[in-house]
């Protein structure tokens, strides 16, 4: 079977991290978009089991988390007016926990905004932690069951709960293009004994621009919004263990992963091949060959 070359394959995946949509890398590459889509679902799957086996036992001492919107197919009010809609069309929350000092995505869960996602991601990011944490979250209520839940009250939790008002000036159709002003905020310790001047969201809030900014299916008014959830997950798969491996953080000097202790290396985006390659499944092997007429 035919492989595009190690320096192709890190042209498109260096243009998928930076926010090209495919059909632009398909014409930027003269590669055909089937090819793209079977290079970012081969990738998006081996970066999800790289992320799954590799942050993990990571000590950490403030952790951040937030969710962050998108859709696919169509956005949620407009599914059931929608034509030939599929499955799992509609808002797509894609929930990221954060390591305040190492900048390094711990865990993350797409999925909907219910207690149950709530659920999963925190058993998820239990899981990765070597040590007790401090933990703060925004006031979501899906929150409070699944922090307990996974940690057993042995973290320090507290809530930022951010209060909103209308933005001062908008009327008429620049209020949609013009998100509520935050007025305030509220630290409201929940479990252990969080230190207050620690309670923040404001680094994982940060990456989830960084987010929206990477990635086209994030970017808001546009028809770059994904089409397959599936896609959508092997996106994100890609881009995190990119921000967490490769990407240099500016302020750190380093990557994540290595400020977190996760690696003791840089890696660039010809390892992200290896690693793609590593998990890729063994050719079959071949029938023996016969001549035509034997």
């Amino acid at each position: 079977m035919n492989k595009l070359d190690t320096k192709t394959r890190i042209a498109i995946l260096n243009m998928l991290v930076e926010g090209s949509s495919m059909r632009s890398i398909s014409r930027i590459t003269g590669v055909s978009i089937n090819t793209v889509t079977k290079l970012l679902e081969d990738a998006g799957k081996a970066c999800a089991a790289f992320h799954d086996t590799t942050v993990v036992n990571v000590s950490a001492k403030d952790v951040q988390c937030d969710e962050i919107w998108s859709f696919r197919y169509s956005k949620e009010k407009n599914v059931a007016s929608a034509k030939a809609v599929p499955e799992g069309a509609g808002d797509v929350w894609t929930w990221t926990a954060i390591d305040r000092d190492s900048k390094m995505i711990l865990a993350f869960e797409i999925g909907d905004r219910s207690a149950e996602t709530a659920r999963e991601f925190m058993f998820n990011l239990a899981s990765r932690l070597a040590n007790r944490v401090q933990l703060t979250t925004d006031g979501h209520g899906a929150y409070l069951k699944a922090v307990g839940d996974a940690f057993a009250a042995d973290v320090e939790y507290a809530m930022l709960v951010k209060l909103y008002g209308e933005p001062a000036g908008a009327k008429g159709h620049e209020r949609k293009y013009s998100p509520a002003e935050c007025t305030g905020a509220k630290k409201e310790p929940i479990f252990g004994k969080p230190d207050p001047s620690r309670i923040s969201t404001s680094h994982v809030e940060r990456q989830n621009l960084s987010m929206r900014m990477g990635m086209r299916r994030f970017t808001r008014l546009t028809n770059g919004f994904s089409k397959k959830l599936e896609n959508h997950l092997h996106m994100l798969s890609i881009y995190f263990v990119h921000y967490n491996f490769v990407r240099m953080h500016k302020s750190l000097r380093m990557t994540p992963a290595m400020a977190a202790g996760v690696t003791g290396k840089l890696h660039d985006m010809a390892w992200m091949v290896e690693v793609i390659d590593a998990a890729a499944p063994a050719p079959k092997p071949r029938g023996p060959y016969k001549k035509k007429g034997l």
